[in-house]
């Protein structure tokens, strides 16, 4: 009988964001810019020579390493509770290190994908991934657009590392085109705060529409009540962290209740910097969709960007007003 993964939180992340792997990834681009053909072959040879070497921990380590250690609660006759697949577009031959890095780490990772320089996120549905997580910008965007899954492109690694107790899995996310959809964000980006304000009061009632990360919060959920303890006193904590404030901030709350979602952490910041409040909630991850918080939050935790649809309303409201504004640009100069 094939293995279901309906109940388990199956997380997908590629090589790069797993491991560091950033100067083979520079050796490889600047070699095939030269030489097509040629780049390849030096990019081989350079991961066979180092196929022994061990890899550092990636920007997406410690979340990963956190999300296994919760299969120590497994109770013999339940089904897996966290499940992660690596994600490469290396070949079998050249991805050798990677596979070696796993044990080396002692990650107890059994599924991989190495697909010889062809996009992993096709193969997403047929590994039931929730969550994908990437340094490719054009792999996130081709799995947002497709809709398979919740995808994020993870930001270079923080300066600043937060020592989180074993055991703990602390995840935060962002609101309003991230867990819920874009239709409230565009009422301000549109009509502005005030009218945003008086939207949201007015419809507090009405539960939000998913967004892209919903799914995965609601598997996430369904985690933590598979754990042996009250969610209350879970090792999984969540967090949301939205610039939203009062009134907006009851729809939020009636929105994760209607979706049987415990959150034990908000944080309703009216436009006060995110970074501080990440900071002091030592998350593994955050999730937001504006480079405006990302800037300053993937300076103290990791960071996961959430791309628009492309074919989304807020993305062209965004391509449009990036051509307005370079407009402007040239005509000033």
């Amino acid at each position: 009988m094939a293995t279901t993964f309906e109940n388990t939180l199956v997380i997908g992340i590629s090589a790069t964001a797993l491991f560091d792997l950033s100067d083979a990834d520079k050796l490889f681009r600047e070699e095939v810019a030269k030489d097509p053909q040629n780049g390849v072959e030096i990019y081989k040879q350079h991961m066979l020579e180092n196929e022994e070497k061990p890899l550092d921990e990636g920007v997406g380590f410690p979340l990963v390493k956190a999300l296994l250690s919760l299969n120590s609660y497994q109770g013999k006759e339940q089904k897996t509770l966290v499940e992660v697949v690596v994600m490469s577009r290396n070949s079998p031959e050249t991805g050798m290190r990677v596979l070696n890095a796993i044990r080396t780490h002692k990650l107890n990772i059994t599924r991989s994908a190495f697909t010889a320089g062809e996009s992993g996120a096709d193969y997403l549905e047929a590994f039931e991934v929730d969550l994908f997580l990437t340094t490719n910008e054009s792999d996130a965007q081709m799995v947002i657009d497709s809709g398979s899954c919740s995808s994020a492109v993870l930001s270079i690694p923080p300066t600043y590392r937060c020592e989180i107790p074993d055991g703990q899995v602390r995840i935060a996310f962002d609101g309003d085109a991230v867990i819920f959809d874009e239709t409230s964000e565009l009422v301000y980006k549109n009509k502005g705060m005030d009218a945003f304000h008086e939207h949201e009061n007015i419809a507090q009632n009405t539960p939000m529409n998913e967004g892209p990360f919903a799914k995965f919060l609601i598997k996430l959920a369904k985690l933590q009540e598979r754990l042996p303890m009250s969610v209350e006193l879970s090792p999984v904590r969540i967090a949301i962290v939205t610039a939203r404030n009062s009134p907006s901030e009851m729809r939020v709350i009636k929105t994760l209740r209607s979706w049987g979602v415990y959150v034990d952490e908000a944080f309703f910041l009216g436009g006060v910097e995110k970074s501080n409040i990440l900071k002091a909630f030592r998350a593994h991850i955050f999730f937001d969709d504006q480079d405006v918080h990302l800037e300053h939050s993937s300076l103290v935790v990791p960071c996961g960007k959430v791309l628009y649809r492309t074919d989304s309303l807020l993305n062209k409201l965004k391509t449009t007003q990036n051509s307005q504004s370079k407009k402007t640009s040239k005509a000033e100069t």
